[in-house]
């Protein structure tokens, strides 16, 4: 990674981090696959604060920019539900498509796409009103989504035809199938936009998309066995692998995708999400039922939280 990448990751950081009020409360959201709810725990006294039942096989989470909804998706229930991060109640749930999983908004936070496996499609809803507004159609075995922090992009990782999808949000079109080893899953721009990190679960591997060139640049394999997903360290020089076989998480250095550290957490170690100020990393613990609280500077698990059964997916909001 050229330095004037590294600075631009560092500025792009700064100004999220500084948006972030110190007066907020922090809650991590953690949906659990088989006993059909979400933990809310407060990311500071690591408390579980409420359980929420949603709908059946609750697996995708993911907050509004403006921190006050939590979208979760169910995936048995082909439906997904609205939570207030405040008062924690559910505000409406409304059908997403056949078997909705990984979602993410756009930049306005206006629109949430909605990974339909099934359907072998995105489902596109406005987030306000919660109407269906278009179906995008993708690759086979859709996972997740993920947006670029510009704005411009949603990526979508598709599982058994090995490739990411990439929608244009102007015009909600795919613009390019970008070919990746085998099982893609989770993915993460870095703060610049200009690359794209995916975690291939069965080549075990991490790969990097340049953006521009809207092709595969390089793979490197995380000495992990099937990563799931990366998370970036608020510096953009680390990124955080999980591995729900060897049930770890790997420090990677971004630029050179060595790895620097490896990170013991427990078995089916899979989501994870980083607090706003970039000092601890969750991550779910599928097959003992808890979150593990990872120290980001020091590296070490310093905390786990009980849950649900068979956690899944986990996001942090600043409430306001």
């Amino acid at each position: 990674m050229r330095a004037s990448q590294r600075a631009g990751l560092l500025l792009a950081a700064a100004l999220v981090l500084g948006h972030a009020r110190a007066d907020a409360e922090t809650r991590v959201f953690v949906t659990n696959e088989k006993s059909d709810d979400v933990t809310v725990i407060d990311a500071t006294t690591r408390k579980v604060v409420t359980t929420i039942p949603v709908g059946k096989r609750p697996r995708g989470v993911a907050v509004s920019p403006d921190g006050r909804r939590v979208y979760v998706t169910n995936s048995n229930s082909d439906s997904l539900s609205v939570i207030d991060t405040k008062s924690l109640a559910v505000l409406r749930t409304v059908p997403a498509g056949l078997d909705p999983e990984g979602l993410t908004f756009n930049r306005a936070g206006t629109a949430v796409y909605v990974v339909n496996e099934n359907e072998l499609s995105v489902t596109v809803l406005d987030a306000e009103s919660l109407k269906i507004t278009k179906k995008i159609a993708v690759g086979k075995e859709p996972e997740t989504a993920v947006a670029s922090p510009d704005g411009r992009w949603v990526a979508v990782s598709n599982e058994t035809s090995d490739d990411v999808h990439l929608i244009d949000t102007a015009t909600d079109t795919v613009v390019k199938e970008i070919a990746v080893p085998r099982n893609p899953r989770g993915m993460r721009f870095t703060a610049d936009s200009r690359l794209l990190f995916v975690a291939s679960e069965q080549a075990h591997v991490v790969s990097v998309i340049d953006v521009a060139q809207l092709a595969l640049t390089k793979s490197a394999p995380t000495g992990g066995s099937r990563p799931v997903d990366v998370t970036f360290a608020p510096d953009g020089a680390r990124a955080y692998v999980s591995h729900g076989q060897s049930g770890d998480i790997r420090v990677l250095d971004t630029a050179s995708l060595k790895v620097l550290k490896a990170i013991p957490v427990g078995p089916r170690t899979w989501w994870t999400a980083l607090t706003p100020d970039g000092r601890f990393l969750w991550a779910t613990v599928g097959r003992t039922n808890e979150v593990a609280v990872i120290d980001t500077r020091s590296d070490t698990v310093v905390a786990r939280v009980p849950c649900g059964t068979l956690p899944w997916g986990i996001a942090v909001a600043n409430v306001p």
